[in-house]
């Protein structure tokens, strides 16, 4: 965004207080439609997020709402455009002294104009307080581009952070819109051009996930035959955890893999056969209802055609599981997706998968992640964007760091982060679902990234396809998601 601005003032000539004005506008039509009775109170930092607010404040009284600026800052202390804009507003000002909560008191609305994209790390006070008298007070709040208090960059939260009603975001949505704990402060997005031609320059390690990466994988055509679109084996499975590679090999047909094979213990193998008509097999040496030490190279002969391979589903936490896994992930010469039971094999020996020669998908929720990286799974909620960066880089493979706000992190530091909220993934067996797709849109010829991106983002509609076609998020089970995945693969659905 400060490259966007500084092009659209410096290079195209657009004053940066016309570029104000409309963000300002935007947010007074966003506080229009929110507010109840009571006077709008205005509460504005010394920055140019703070100009927005005057702004905003100078277009609601012209509209004939009662408005009071509350200022942090003494009104010297504002930036040149701020400055330029209380002295356009002839409204009720007040620098915010004593007690915050009673000057919020019977707000019909509150606007947060205090801290901007720029903003990194904890409030100090007093604004701390402010910002806590600002979630306490009961009247919705609009954020000015972004919740004060919120990384504009990661999404993290180190301190006390508005929760608003609606965020007012000025010509693009940013990362910390979309990334926890962020995200869960933003309430409403909207997004507002301000007038920032669409030509500026766009220089950015992140995105949005939209629906376009589904025209990326290759269609099936009148030459086209199984092995054409690949085939998919799951490795995995133990007494008790039979279900797990069920799904991820349902989920890899359904997502378009010519064939998928399980790769099972051998004394389980019946279970399979009888549970997934079109999957095949390959029963090997195991003990005690888990794969054995001696299965890997009947496991490596399994894969000797795959185009992708899906590792961990249901393998279970038996002590023989690092040693399985580590071995298979060096040798696995395809495509390799490890989830589950694999990535907590490979805790603390994440380095181990960098000399992988072909590529590499890791699809951890935020336990896994913790454990792989030998830290808390709070420190990851905390810090999610950055986390999944580093795993990414340590393990040379793409990162799918599971959530509402799944992020996909490349091993150079790009990351995409998917927007499509699906609460009815909440569920167990949707992340088998998620691995076996991913998988089969790699054995189709995508590269991880695409694939991962492709996987989620689809993933991400299934749940919503099945919500509705359930009725209800909560019913929603995992054999759904998979029901749902054939519409959910369709470009021509458009964007959700």
């Amino acid at each position: 965004m400060r490259a966007a601005d500084a092009w659209a003032i410096e290079d195209v000539g657009v004053p940066s207080l016309q570029l104000m004005e409309a963000a300002g506008h935007a947010v007074a039509e966003a506080t229009e439609r929110v507010a109840g009775e009571g006077p709008i109170r205005v509460v504005c930092g010394k920055g140019n997020n703070g100009g927005d607010g005057l702004v905003a404040a100078r277009r609601l009284a012209e509209s004939g709402h009662p408005v009071e600026v509350l200022l942090l800052w003494p009104a010297g202390d504002l930036s040149p455009d701020a400055s330029a804009n209380l002295e356009r507003y002839d409204g009720s000002v007040r620098e915010l002294e004593g007690d915050p909560a009673a000057a919020l008191e019977g707000s019909g609305a509150v606007i947060d104009a205090i801290f901007g994209t720029g903003f990194a790390g904890a409030p100090r006070a007093p604004v701390d307080a402010v910002i806590e008298a600002m979630n306490d007070c009961g009247a919705p709040i609009v954020a000015a581009d972004i919740a004060s208090g919120v990384d504009a960059s990661t999404g993290e939260v180190a301190g006390a952070a508005v929760e608003a009603t609606v965020t007012v975001s000025f010509h693009a949505a940013k990362l910390g819109h979309r990334i926890a704990p962020g995200k869960a402060h933003c309430g409403e997005l909207v997004v507002a051009p301000i007038g920032i031609p669409d030509a500026a320059p766009v220089d950015t390690p992140g995105g949005e996930i939209t629906a376009r990466v589904l025209e990326l994988p290759p269609r099936r055509g009148a030459r086209s035959t199984k092995f054409t679109s690949g085939q998919v084996v799951i490795v995995g499975g133990s007494r008790g955890l039979t279900g797990a590679v069920c799904l991820a090999a349902s989920g890899a047909v359904r997502a378009g893999a010519g064939y998928a094979t399980v790769a099972v213990p051998a004394e389980l193998e019946h279970v399979f056969e009888i549970k997934l008509t079109e999957v095949m097999s390959r029963g090997c040496p195991s003990a005690d209802g888990a794969l054995a030490p001696e299965a890997v190279d009947a496991i490596l002969a399994a894969t000797e055609r795959a185009a992708a391979v899906v590792l961990g589903p249901g393998l279970g936490r038996r002590e023989s599981a690092p040693g399985i896994v580590s071995e298979l992930a060096r040798r696995i010469e395809a495509p390799l997706l490890v989830d589950a039971d694999g990535l907590t094999a490979l805790a603390g020996n994440l380095d181990a998968l960098a000399g992988r020669s072909r590529p590499t998908v890791l699809t951890p929720h935020a336990g896994e992640l913790g454990r792989l990286l030998g830290i808390d799974s709070s420190e990851v909620g905390a810090h999610r964007l950055e986390r999944a960066r580093e795993a990414a880089g340590r393990a040379g493979a793409v990162v799918v760091l599971k959530g509402d706000d799944t992020i996909v992190a490349e091993p150079g530091g790009r990351v995409a982060v998917n927007a499509l909220s699906a609460p009815a993934l909440a569920t167990a067996g949707t992340g088998d679902v998620l691995g076996g797709a991913i998988a089969a849109l790699m054995a189709r010829g995508l590269g991880p990234i695409e694939a991962a991106c492709a996987g989620v983002y689809a993933h991400a509609r299934a749940g919503r396809i099945a919500a509705e076609r359930i009725g209800n998020p909560e019913s929603v089970i995992a054999t759904d998601v998979v029901d749902a995945l054939p519409r959910a693969l369709r470009p021509e659905e458009g964007d959700d």
